[in-house]
Order: C-alpha cells, then structure tokens, then sequence
C-alpha cells in the first residue's frame, strides 16, 4: 500500500500565514499538521512509500522537511513530487493531482491510501489500515460533527446498515445528518485506474470527495468511522482552535 498525502492548494483564507509557508507545514500544537497526519498513519501494516504532492511554490519547502522527518523516522520512505502549479489559476485540483502522482510514479499495481495533509487526527489510524486491507474495496472516512450547521460545509453521506455510502451530498442547504465524509480515502489496486476514466468524462478535478461521490454510484463503497478527535484547520481562528484542542494530544 502506498500513502498520499495532498499538499498543493494555497490556502488563501489563511493569507497572511500561508503566503511563505504551505498549510500543511504551519504548525498545530508543536508540530506540523503533516506530522499529526503521518504519525497516525505510521503503524498502518505494509505501507512502502508516502508521497506528497505539493506545488512549485512550496516543494523546496517540502523537500526540507521530509528530509528532517525522514532522519528522525528512517522506517519510512518520503517522495514529493510537484505538481508545477504556480497558483490556483493553473492548479490541478486535488483528483488531478492525484492523478498525476499515480500516472508519474507509477501507482496502479498497488492499493492507495489518500489523505489531506491538513486533517488532523488524535488518535492512530491503525485500524483504518486493517479495516482497508481486509475490506478489498474502497473506503472512505466518516466523522460526526455533531451539529447540523456544520455538516452544511461539508459532504453529508448516509450508509447502509452494511456500512455502505448510499448517499453522498456535497455541502448540503438542509443536512439530514451530521455525519459527514473527510479527506481519508482507499482505494483498492482495482480503483486505482478509475481516476483516468474520471478526469477522462471531464469531472470537476478539484475537492477529492467529487471522486467519492462519483464512485459509488458504480461500485460498492464503505465506510469507516474516525475515532477520538477529527479537525479541519480553514481560518486563522480554526488553527488557534487547533493548537487548543490538540495540545492536549501531544
């Protein structure tokens, strides 16, 4: 199984910050957001590359830390590849970029574990991992955010009692629940192809969750619940947030 992480937007509702550092390197709690989402992704079984995809801006940037994080993990294996985008005029959206990732290093015969470098988890996400490796299908990340206004920023999505996606709706007027779909995704070897069939119908190429939502209308999709605490840093007052709550993680 390999790893990407998505680390090529702009984060322009975060300018000033994000003008010379990339969300994902900004720090929560004493370290970067990266390094909260590679650390709980680090006890997954069988993982043989982490890739971050990331753009001309930001990839020296990248390079530097990876080397850093690398030293201090030696068990795993960075790459960043840039994506050559300059600024969101020319970006490739977060499904073109993964795309891009797959054809460049070469991905389809291998399951694919996709993640946004800026989703921060408290706790490990081990048994994603298993539950992935077993599933044999593809499998996206559900978190309950407890109130009906804020699943309206999000994708709301409903499951079979098999766990199942049977609905899958992108920033709804009126939620029907407060379980929504976050930046964690798998996707089976079998899937992996399916990103050129996607681009190739001239889909949107931006905001992963479209693959998602896409998908299972064609194939079985299921879901697994994120425990302990999920967090979505958009704003200068969403990282001061962050740094509060997940202070208490490190």
């Amino acid at each position: 199984m390999n790893v990407l992480i998505l680390a090529a937007g702009y984060a322009t509702r975060l300018y000033p910050l994000t003008l010379t550092k990339a969300k994902p390197l900004l720090d929560v709690a004493g370290k970067p957001m990266m390094e909260w989402v590679i650390d709980n992704l680090a006890p997954i079984q069988g993982i043989e590359k982490v890739y971050v995809v990331t753009n001309n801006k930001f990839a020296a940037d990248f390079e530097s830390w990876a080397q850093t994080y690398e030293a201090a993990h030696p068990k795993l294996n960075v790459e960043i590849i840039n994506d050559q985008s300059t600024g969101d005029a020319d970006k490739l959206g977060a499904i073109g970029d993964i795309r891009l990732v797959i054809e460049k290093a070469g991905l389809h015969q291998s399951d694919l574990l996709v993640v946004a470098g800026d989703n921060l988890f408290s706790e490990s996400l081990e048994k994603f991992g298993s539950f992935c490796a077993s599933a044999k299908k593809p499998v996206l990340g559900l978190y309950d955010v407890g109130s009906l206004e804020q699943a309206r920023k999000y994708g709301v999505v409903a499951v079979s009692p098999s766990g199942e996606i049977t609905s899958f709706v992108e920033k709804p007027e009126h939620p029907e629940s407060t379980l929504i779909g976050i930046a964690l995704y798998y996707y089976p070897k079998e899937t992996v192809g399916e990103f050129n069939t996607y681009i190739a119908e001239g889909n949107n190429p931006d905001q992963p969750g479209r693959f998602v939502q896409w998908l299972y209308q064609r194939t079985s999709v299921l879901t697994w619940n994120v425990p302990g605490t999920w967090f979505d840093v958009g704003s200068k007052e969403t990282l001061e947030e962050a740094n509060r709550i997940f202070a208490q993680f490190h």
